[in-house]
């Protein structure tokens, strides 16, 4: 791709919405991509682009657009120092105008110059919740942004926190949907197991639930798998599991 047409591309990107992107693409990880490379976009001078999340103290690159973004974040999750988890951290922007001259955050500036980066800029994302981010945008030339990127770039990120707290929360809800569906799988396991100890037994529905309560304390197993293995036994073939279906 020539310079002109890679300029134009990142043009057409900057007047894209992050909740376009989000709109657009069929997963996290797809849309995180689209972001980086949509943020990279609203700069001229920057060359790459990476996004990180902290989440249980664990830091990842999960997209990045660009030739340098991941060994950049590689380095500083190394020394556990550096603009980008400062970003994360303190839920403030942190710029660097020039790598020669900068004293901060050990050996990562030389580091970055060595990698052809000379100034950066990382933007917090959803800062002080459970998922924190930082958008981090890096320049082959010192003083790479300019006040109209910045602004942009401030835009994107915050249209990122709000897309990407909707995007866990779909996460959140799919995650829900599947325990839920786990639940209904035991609780039919469960019914048919109590069906069988009734007729043996010739009691109710809740004298049967106690004694297969009890013979699962009594061997240290699950309920649903002590039931499963009874119904397995009598039948000779595992039992049909309840699913969740749509309604009509």
């Amino acid at each position: 791709m020539t310079y002109d047409a890679d300029r134009a591309d990142r043009e057409d990107r900057a007047d894209l919405h992050v909740t376009d992107l989000l709109l657009e693409t069929d997963s996290l990880e797809e849309f995180l991509a689209s972001l980086a490379a949509h943020a990279l976009g609203r700069t001229v001078a920057a060359d790459s682009c990476g996004i990180t999340i902290s989440r249980a103290g664990r830091h990842l690159t999960v997209a990045s657009a660009g030739r340098a973004a991941n060994d950049l974040d590689e380095k500083q999750y190394g020394i556990d120092d550096g603009p980008c988890l400062q970003a994360l951290r303190t839920g403030e922007e942190v710029m660097v105008a020039d790598m020669l001259g900068e004293r901060r955050w050990g050996p990562y500036p030389a580091h970055a110059v060595a990698c052809g980066t000379r100034s950066s800029v990382s933007l917090p994302i959803a800062a002080h919740t459970h998922t924190t981010g930082a958008l981090n945008l890096y320049a082959p030339k010192p003083d790479g942004f300019t006040d109209e990127d910045l602004g942009g770039l401030r835009v994107v990120a915050g249209q990122a926190t709000g897309a990407i707290a909707l995007a866990q929360r779909i996460a959140d809800a799919q995650k829900f949907a599947d325990e839920l569906e786990t639940a209904m799988r035991s609780r039919s396991v469960i019914d048919q197991a109590i069906g069988v100890i009734m007729g043996q037994q010739r009691c109710d529905a809740e004298r049967a639930f106690g004694i297969l309560r009890g013979a699962s304390q009594n061997r240290n197993i699950k309920l649903r798998d002590l039931c499963r293995e009874l119904i397995t036994s009598l039948g000779g073939r595992p039992p049909e599991e309840g699913r969740l279906r749509p309604r009509p």
